[in-house]
């Protein structure tokens, strides 16, 4: 059982200031993750090789649609020099910036490239139990696995219902379960308008129900020895987990 916290790399500064919170907060967290979003100017990167300096393991997520299949990958220097031995592959949104250079490679083909140039490295590959059927997206898992992936991270689950429903259909593959703060009507609209979540009748959009299903996911980890991780949004890491990841 593995439990990670995303964090926004917003700037070193502010990624410094969560990176200590963590840290004093919940010394037995020994791993973050870090989405790699293109209107800041930290990369993912170079974000976890600052959260190694904080934390033993640092997960950066890379963008497929970003990675020129032909020539060595941006965060290549990072990953060996920066103690990075962990990394996400997701597809990754288009740019804002249509300067931005786009290759429109997918996660299997990035996820090759990962294991044949850098084979001391364990990639992990998204899960999105929403965006398609089930079975349609487990076989897509599947199909990530056998390109060389490691194990899968999910996007967050907000009903712990359908969230067994989809690990009963996974059966023993290592996964990192996901589940985030939902802080407000705008947050919540969004998961429902941009992720298609899914969320159970009694769900409320406030941090004491977010903190509700925190614990309730730390007791499906234990009973069934999974990973999982965190991602606070609106809230910061201690407001959201403190008295949960504490008291494990």
């Amino acid at each position: 059982m593995r439990v990670s916290i995303e964090l926004v790399p917003r700037s070193a500064a502010s990624l410094e200031e969560q990176l200590n919170e963590v840290r004093q907060a919940f010394p037995a967290v020994e791993t973050v993750n870090l989405p790699d979003l293109l209107r800041f100017p930290v990369r993912s990167w170079e974000g976890c090789t600052q959260a190694r300096r904080h934390l033993p393991h640092a997960i950066p997520h890379l963008r497929s649609i970003d990675v020129d299949l032909a020539r060595p990958l941006a965060a290549a220097p990072w990953l060996a020099p920066g103690g990075i031995d962990e990394v996400l592959v997701v597809h990754g949104d288009p740019p804002a910036d249509m300067r931005r250079p786009v290759y429109g490679s997918s996660p299997i083909e990035v996820i090759r490239k990962i294991k044949r140039e850098h084979p001391h490295v364990r990639v992990y590959a998204a899960l999105d139990p929403y965006r398609q059927g089930l079975l349609r997206e487990r076989a897509y898992a599947l199909q990530k696995l056998e390109a060389g992936a490691d194990g899968l991270f999910t996007q967050p689950f907000f009903d712990l219902r359908f969230l067994g429903v989809v690990a009963d259909l996974m059966g023993d593959l290592p996964i990192f379960w996901g589940f985030t703060s939902v802080v407000g009507e705008r947050s919540a609209q969004y998961w429902r308008t941009r992720n298609a979540a899914v969320f159970p009748a009694d769900f409320e959009p406030s941090l004491a129900w977010s903190r509700r299903l925190a614990r309730e996911a730390l007791a499906f980890a234990r009973e069934r020895d999974a990973s999982l991780y965190f991602m606070p949004i609106r809230v910061g890491p201690r407001a959201y987990l403190e008295g949960i990841l504490d008291a494990d």
